[in-house]
């Protein structure tokens, strides 16, 4: 997934974009809420790490204000604000899910991947697409029941064919979802991994739509 932490805490930012981005996901880190806006005009996340007490503002307004306009992209709210009445308000603004500070880093990332599966409309981490099953949850998958290892990266891109399993996804798209805001990226990082998962999912998994992109094969093979 691509995701937007807004974190003004050095410490904590580094630490939360370091588990994020071993779990696979591209990460862009602001650390006030003027960046956060400059982000969203200029990129689609698939979720947004949110603490509330910025210098510029608090993420509540924020929030309440990205609903507003119509941006139902999911958000996890990061504070050490405890109190019950912060946490309905948090929630009342428009967040998905609420996490103490401190909190343990994997926590957030069980969080992350539960929000995530709810936006997929399946809250079951476990499905089947063609002759692969696969657990969401612990990012395990079966091939005519062996099991297949993927790195993260690799996984990040499998999983953006899995939320829109037989949708044609171009090559932008598939290099948001592996690469940060600014991160440098080779001619053909894209077409290395597409290779990558062809040889551990089998030949005909993925299809290439030439000139225009690659899809996920629903059908068994």
């Amino acid at each position: 997934m691509r995701i937007l932490l807004v974190e003004d805490t050095e410490g904590l930012g580094e630490a939360v974009g370091a588990q994020i981005t071993e779990d696979g996901h591209a990460v862009d880190w602001v650390q006030s809420l003027r960046f956060a806006q400059n982000s969203l005009r200029t990129t689609t996340y698939d979720l947004i790490l949110l603490d509330l007490m910025l210098p510029d503002g608090h993420g509540l307004d924020f929030l309440k204000t990205i609903r507003a306009s119509g941006n139902s992209t999911p958000v996890i709210i990061l504070t050490a604000r405890d109190q019950v009445s912060d946490r309905i308000n948090g929630l009342n603004a428009g967040a998905d899910d609420y996490l103490i500070k401190p909190f343990d880093l994997s926590e957030l990332s069980a969080r992350v991947a539960a929000v995530a599966r709810r936006y997929r409309g399946n809250p079951n981490p476990l499905i089947r697409v063609g002759n692969l099953e696969v657990d969401l949850h612990d990012h395990r998958i079966q091939r005519n029941g062996q099991p297949v290892e993927l790195t993260a990266r690799e996984w990040a891109l499998f999983e953006g064919f899995l939320q829109r399993p037989g949708i044609l996804l171009s090559r932008q798209q598939l290099e948001d979802r592996l690469y940060a805001f600014g991160a440098e990226i080779e001619s053909n990082t894209i077409e290395v991994y597409i290779s990558r998962l062809r040889k551990k999912l089998g030949r005909d998994a993925i299809v290439t739509v030439r000139g225009m992109g690659y899809r996920l094969e629903t059908d068994e093979t």
